[in-house]
């Protein structure tokens, strides 16, 4: 979607809101005129279908055909939905297409109760990625706490009217809303007189004629296999999200799946209770293009943004229906604005002398990430990789046949097929060139080998080839580029099965010689999925937690071995946008995000200020003078004060459970699965006794020298957030300084306006702030900017709208390079400073001026009338920011 073709609406700005059970839509609509009030045109809403009770995210949805109970189900959304139109707003809803929840307990998702009672006659068998073949038409559940035998005295028969009742009702209308497909049995509740098989919470259906059997053969006589938790590792035959096995992978890509489970959205899109759509998680899905283009023609092409990370230089796939990505490319932009390359540097530097880490475990970003994907790839999504394996050799063998077949009938000789690659080589293609076929089908053991070494190289998420179609030159090179590599490290044995698993992967079946048909396809599509989800692991969950020298860098779109963004690479970016994409989004902060903005941009300062945060570690590290052989190893140390520093403070309950998950998700010492109790409890004592003891007075003293460039960079990030090209997404509560840190503690419930409070006067504090009158709380200040920016984008979309421009302003003078300013539609003008320390330690702005276009400009928060060439000393003399508004001249008056 181009700048020719955007929706006919797009938000001038979204406010997301995590709608929960403790904060429902009756609590979201008591803040609709605050907001309104603030200048948001969208509320944002987290999921709203029915998911697991309970649920503080609704990401693991068991219903499509249901807003959710708890949150005041659909009367109460259309209520909400009704108050913000009544203050000139709209809604966004989230949607969850790749994944369903598989509860506990589980009759509260009907279509699955029914795959789990029928197996692959259910009529929702294909609803659901599953590998029936892997197991002889049984499912893996992994639910058990000990391997089955251990266990099965914990196993029983009930009578459970509940889960009978909730299917036969939830089933039925599942089948009046989706159409009653071609296959399975009949819908409703099965026979048997409620008779479940129980395992403490969980309740699993029984298959017909089996319920008075004896406990093993019964259990044994399932379409599913109940396993030991342990197994899904190596045993999993359904795709999940991530390593999740709790959430089952849904088959969107069938046009049946998507009118079901999308019915609900689509009619709150028709009737107006809302105007666009956030997409969770598109990576996942089969074909992301063929889903935005069916839901684009669904939506009546309403406005739509996807979750899709990029790597720095990436751009979506052109043939995306879709507004744009949700803004973690936009956090990279602007949060690499603040980051000083040269310090950076000087701190990775110290990080890797203080810890003593190696380059794999810590010490260098690239080899970090290398060695957690190596470790991902092997142990956490072996299933999915052994599946891969078996598609690619199916297809292989299934071409060998082929060719064989055909030499037979020419009355050549067959090609040779061999069963295995021996060990040691050497291996050759036909032809022995790059595009010949292949003699051998490769053994599944041979494969899993190729592909871990080929999935670990994949630079980015993963690559768009679709099935039938030619493959794009960005993945050809790519995958290219990985498959020469991995031979290059492992040597020539394994280059050719690589070239063949590249050549499949570009769904060039006749170069891999493979067969055109169902496994070439299969895998085609499950190898992106699966680089998808090692990527997302490998890196969000393991290596930024490995990796810690600045923790502004390792968040949710950056990249910690690229720190910086200079002002010609933010400007150019930002162009680019407004050309091609200048509906997507663009935020700051997220419910996924590891730190709020505001705790990164203070962190952002120490590479501005290197040595002296070499010094003040330094000084307050434990082993500088108190010996204490129980403490966690350096890096734990090191990224645990770092943290205390972007708090500000230290609060144990904040501070503790951030330091648990973070050695945890790094799995070097204790992980979720493997706890190692002594370690952790040595990261307890450590993190009350020093940060959140002894040294927290340092804490509190360190940051506040720390404070005001900090301050100058929350203002400089939230004002270009509000003003780049694109749709700024406020995430909830975010209008203040907020220093949160990893889920849950940036999920919390908001509150309520209260009468008295900033947010519950929000008449009377706005008056104020935004007309500058009186001494402001330094809270207010974040207020006063973000509602003034989000006030202008409500009220001039030709300034900041898709069909706008974006025009760069260059300063002059010694210090031009701490100025990013640019013109939006030729009417608003920004201008923020970037690197303040820096600045400061080098005099100031001096003689620095910002030529500014023709006419004369207000600032909208400090005040004042400038023209020409302005003083940057004297422009942004009392804040690090500045707004500015072209007045109209004479003949557009008079107009």
């Amino acid at each position: 979607m181009t700048a020719s073709s955007v929706p006919s609406v797009v938000p001038a700005s979204t406010y997301r809101i995590q709608v929960q059970p403790r904060f429902t839509f009756a609590d979201a609509a008591a803040w609709v005129p605050y907001l309104a009030a603030l200048g948001v045109t969208h509320l944002h809403l987290s999921p709203v279908l029915e998911a697991v009770p309970g649920s503080t995210h609704g990401y693991d949805v068991v219903d499509h055909t249901r807003v959710r109970a708890e949150l005041g189900g659909e009367q109460g959304l259309r209520e909400l939905s009704a108050r913000a139109r009544a203050h000139g707003m709209g809604l966004v809803l989230d949607v969850v297409p790749n994944h369903m929840a598989v509860p506990a307990p589980e009759h509260l998702n009907g279509p699955l109760w029914e795959v789990l009672r029928d197996g692959p006659d259910s009529r929702y068998a294909d609803w659901f990625d599953i590998d029936w073949a892997a197991r002889g038409g049984r499912v893996l559940l992994p639910v058990l706490g000990e391997p089955l035998p251990d266990v099965l005295g914990e196993l029983a028969v009930v009578t459970d009217k509940r889960a009978e009742r909730a299917r036969g009702h939830a089933v039925a209308d599942q089948v009046e809303r989706s159409g009653p497909g071609e296959r399975g049995a009949q819908g409703g509740a099965a026979g048997g007189g409620g008779k479940v098989l129980a395992y403490y919470e969980h309740r699993f259906p029984l298959r017909p004629g089996t319920e008075d059997l004896p406990l093993p053969e019964l259990v044994a006589a399932q379409h599913y296999e109940l396993a030991y938790w342990r197994t899904a590792r190596t045993d999993l035959n359904y795709r999940r999200f991530f390593t999740i096995s709790d959430l089952i992978a849904v088959r969107v890509e069938r046009p049946e799946v998507f009118e079901a489970t999308h019915a609900t959205v689509l009619r709150l899109l028709r009737d107006g209770v809302a105007d666009g759509l956030r997409i969770d998680h598109p990576d996942g899905l089969a074909d992301p293009e063929g889903y935005l283009r069916q839901l684009a023609a669904a939506s009546g092409g309403r406005w739509t943004v996807v979750e899709k990370i990029l790597q720095r230089g990436e751009e979506l796939p052109a043939g995306w229906a879709c507004a744009g990505t949700t803004g973690y490319d936009a956090l990279d932009r602007i949060d690499g604005l603040f980051t000083d390359p040269v310090g950076a540097a000087e701190v990775a530097d110290f990080y890797r002398e203080f810890t003593g880490v190696p380059d794999d475990l810590g010490g260098r970003w690239r080899p970090t990430v290398r060695r957690a994907a190596y470790n991902v790839v092997t142990r956490e999504l072996a299933a999915e990789v052994s599946r891969l394996a078996r598609s690619a050799h199916r297809a292989q063998r299934t071409g060998q046949a082929g060719a064989a077949g055909q030499a037979g009938q020419a009355g050549g000789a067959a090609a040779k097929v061999s069963p295995e690659l021996p060990e040691g080589g050497p291996y050759v293609r036909a032809d022995d060139t790059d595009t010949g076929p292949y003699t051998a089908p490769y053994a599944p053991e041979i494969l899993d080998e190729a592909l871990r070494e080929l999935l670990v190289r994949v630079p980015v998420y993963r690559s768009y080839v679709r099935p039938g179609a030619p493959a794009a030159e960005r993945d050809v090179t790519m995958l290219t580029r990985a498959a020469e590599e991995a031979a290059a490290d492992r040597g020539r044995p394994l280059a050719p099965v690589l070239a063949m698993l590249r050549d499949l992967a570009l769904g060039r079946t006749g170069a891999a010689g493979c067969a055109p048909g169902p496994d070439a396809d299969d895998f085609l599509v499950r190898f992106p999925q699966v680089a998808s989800a090692l990527h997302a692991k490998s890196v969000e969950d393991a290596a930024f937690y490995r990796y810690g020298p600045l923790l502004s860098l390792c968040e949710v779109g950056r990249d910690p071995g690229e720190p910086a963004v200079s002002p010609g690479e933010f400007h150019a970016s930002c162009a680019l946008l407004q050309r091609t994409r200048p509906g997507t989004g663009t935020v700051l902060s997220t419910h996924d995000t590891k730190r709020s903005a505001d705790l990164r941009l203070r962190l952002a300062v120490l590479s501005e200020r290197p040595a002296a945060w070499r010094d003040w570690l330094a000084g307050v590290s434990v082993r500088a003078g108190e010996d204490r052989a129980a403490a966690p190893d350096r890096h734990t140390e090191y990224t645990v004060h770092q943290t205390a520093i972007g708090l500000g403070s230290c609060d144990p309950d904040r501070l503790l459970p951030a330091a648990l998950k973070s050695v945890r998700e790094a799995g070097l010492h204790t992980t979720w699965t493997e706890q190692d109790a002594a370690y952790e409890q040595a990261v307890t004592d450590f993190t009350r006794e020093g940060p959140c003891g002894a040294r927290q007075d340092d804490v509190r003293a360190f940051a506040a020298e720390l404070e005001p460039y900090a301050v100058a960079n929350s203002l400089g990030a939230a004002l270009l957030h509000l003003t780049v090209p694109g749709v700024p997404d406020v995430f909830q509560g975010t209008e203040f300084p907020v220093r949160t840190l990893v889920d849950p503690d940036n999920r919390g419930p908001l509150s309520a306006p209260e009468p008295g409070t900033v947010r519950g006067d929000v008449d009377r504090t706005l008056e104020r702030v935004l007309g500058g009158a009186g001494a402001r709380h330094p809270d207010e200040e974040k207020l006063r900017l973000t509602a003034t920016a989000l006030r202008l984008r409500r009220d001039h979309p030709e300034w900041y709208g898709p069909r706008s421009d974006y025009a760069p302003l260059t300063a002059d003078g010694p210090a031009a390079a701490h100025c990013v300013a640019f013109v939006r539609g030729g009417g608003a003008l920004t201008v923020v400073t970037r690197l303040s320390l820096r600045l400061a330690e080098s005099g100031g702005w001096r003689e620095t001026v910002l030529p500014l276009p023709p006419g004369r400009w207000h600032d909208r928060l400090g005040g004042g009338t400038h023209e020409g060439a302005v003083p940057l000393a004297g422009l942004l003399a009392s804040s690090p920011v500045a707004l500015l508004t072209r007045e109209p001249g004479p003949e557009e008056t008079r107009g």
